[in-house]
C-alpha cells in the first residue's frame, strides 16, 4: 500500500470517527463563496486541523473546514477553503481533500474558483462554465506508482467535465437569468500572477481563463470516476489586458461582488443534480 493511500485512509478513518454523513455532491468553495454555508442546512462541521495529517490552507479568505449538510434535499460536503500547490504542499496533499470526499461517498465534484479572464470578450464579474482544461503547467497528481485502489494507471481525459452536469448548470443559469460564459480553464502554479507574455501564450493555446487551482483536483477526481463540473468567477482581466496592476485584494473584491449570483447558480445546480438521474 502506497504512503499516499495510507495517508488518505488515515484521514478517512479520522473523519468517520466523527461523522457518518454520506454526501452526494462535493463542493469546493473558491473565493467569493466563503460564506456559502449560509445556504446549507448544516449537520456537522469539521475543521481541517482536527483531521490527522490533513493539509491546512494558509490563504487569506480561505477558512479551513469541511461542512456536511443539505442544499434543499441534496446531501453535500463543502470544502470551505482549499489547499493550493503554491502553498508548498506536495501535489498529493493538494488533491487529498478531493480523494477524501470521494471516499466519503461523493459521486459528483463541483469545483469553483476565482480566475483571470484570458478571453478578450470576458469582463470582471462574469461567471464561466468550465468545459475543458489545460493541465501542462502544474504537476500531474497521478505521477508516481498508480494507486490501484483509486483508479486505473492511464485514465481517459476526453470528457473531464460531465456533459449532463454542464447542461443542468446552463439550464439553471437560464432559468435564473444569470449570464454564463463558457470556456477552457488553465491552472498555473502561482503564487505570482501571470506575465502579459504568458497570457498571450495561454490565449494562443485556447485558454479562456487562468487560475492557481482546480485542474489537479479535476484530474484526481476523474481518476476516481467522479462526475465533475466547474464554474470560474472571472475576477479580473489578466495581465496585459488592462493598465491596472493585479492584486489579491482586487480578486477578492470582484468575487465578493459576484457572490450572490454565484451562490444562486451553485445552489440551483446542486438541486438539479439531485433531481436528475445521472
Amino acid at each position: 500500500m502506497s504512503e499516499v493511500y495510507e495517508k488518505l485512509m488515515r484521514c478517512y478513518d479520522c473523519v468517520r470517527r466523527k461523522t457518518d454523513f454520506v454526501p452526494e455532491t462535493a463542493i469546493v468553495l473558491g473565493s467569493g463563496l466563503g460564506d456559502y454555508a449560509e445556504n446549507i442546512r448544516v449537520e456537522f462541521e469539521l475543521p481541517y486541523s482536527e483531521i490527522e495529517g490533513f493539509p491546512v490552507s494558509t490563504v487569506p479568505g480561505h477558512a479551513g473546514k469541511f461542512i456536511f449538510g443539505y442544499v434543499d434535499e441534496a446531501p453535500v460536503v463543502c470544502m470551505k477553503g482549499r489547499v493550493h500547490y503554491y502553498e508548498g504542499y506536495p501535489v498529493s496533499d493538494v488533491v487529498l481533500p478531493t480523494r477524501l470526499m470521494k471516499q466519503l461517498g461523493a459521486k459528483i465534484l463541483f469545483l469553483t474558483n476565482a480566475a483571470g479572464g484570458v478571453n478578450t470578450s470576458f469582463h470582471a464579474g462574469d461567471l464561466m462554465l468550465i468545459t475543458d482544461q489545460i493541465s501542462v503547467f502544474a504537476p500531474n497528481p497521478l505521477i508516481g506508482a498508480n494507486i490501484d485502489e483509486l483508479g486505473v494507471r492511464f485514465p481517459d481525459m476526453s470528457t473531464v467535465y460531465d456533459k449532463n452536469l454542464q447542461r443542468i448548470i446552463q439550464r439553471e443559469a437560464g432559468d435564473n437569468d444569470i449570464f454564463l460564459q463558457q470556456g477552457v480553464y488553465a491552472q498555473l502554479t502561482g503564487p505570482s500572477f501571470e506575465s502579459p507574455a504568458e497570457i498571450r501564450m495561454l490565449r494562443t493555446l485556447g485558454c479562456d481563463a487562468v487560475g492557481m487551482s482546480t485542474v489537479v483536483e479535476a484530474i484526481a477526481a476523474n481518476h476516481m470516476g467522479m462526475k465533475i463540473c466547474g464554474i470560474s468567477c472571472i475576477c479580473n482581466l489578466a495581465a496585459g489586458m488592462t493598465a491596472v496592476p493585479l492584486s489579491h485584494e482586487e480578486v477578492q473584491e470582484a468575487a465578493d461582488q459576484a457572490a450572490p449570483k454565484f451562490k444562486k447558480l451553485v445552489t440551483e445546480s446542486v438541486k438539479g443534480f439531485h433531481c436528475a438521474e445521472l
